[in-house]
């Protein structure tokens, strides 16, 4: 079966804002107690999006702040619950898209840091890629 964009399984290419370890406490998950007593949960975004524009204005209002993304992703985790961590990360990209018409395309990483499995991990979660025009 053809994938519907030539290219989507690549990663994006060009300029990104970047935001990593953004860390909070939800309660999404499956479990019980996930709901009742939550959890931190770690959120790097990646959003592509042309920035020399401000590369050579060096002003602010000729690109997007991070604190935008910041919030979006702080008012996901940290809102209604949601069964899967796919599901959060839906939501982050799609918000983030929804909102900001000049970023092209987003990378949600959501990890649960605290989770029961045997032997050492530093997180097990979940990473999409959305794109404007494909996505949204």
């Amino acid at each position: 079966m053809a994938t519907p964009c030539t290219g989507c399984d690549e990663m994006p290419k060009g300029d990104k804002l970047v935001l990593r370890g953004l860390k909070f406490h939800g309660y999404h998950g499956v479990r019980p107690e996930e709901r009742t007593r939550g959890q931190k949960f770690v959120v790097d975004v990646d959003a592509w999006m042309d920035l020399r524009t401000s590369g050579k204005s060096d002003q602010l209002s000729d690109t997007l702040s991070y604190s935008d993304i910041y919030r979006i992703v702080k008012a996901v985790v940290e809102g209604s619950p949601h069964d899967l961590l796919e599901s959060v990360a839906e939501h982050i990209s799609s918000t983030t898209l929804s909102k900001y018409p000049q970023i092209n395309a987003v990378r949600v990483r959501v990890g649960k840091p605290h989770i029961a499995v045997q032997g050492p991990v530093d997180y097990l979660g979940v990473e999409i890629i959305r794109y404007r025009g494909i996505d949204i």
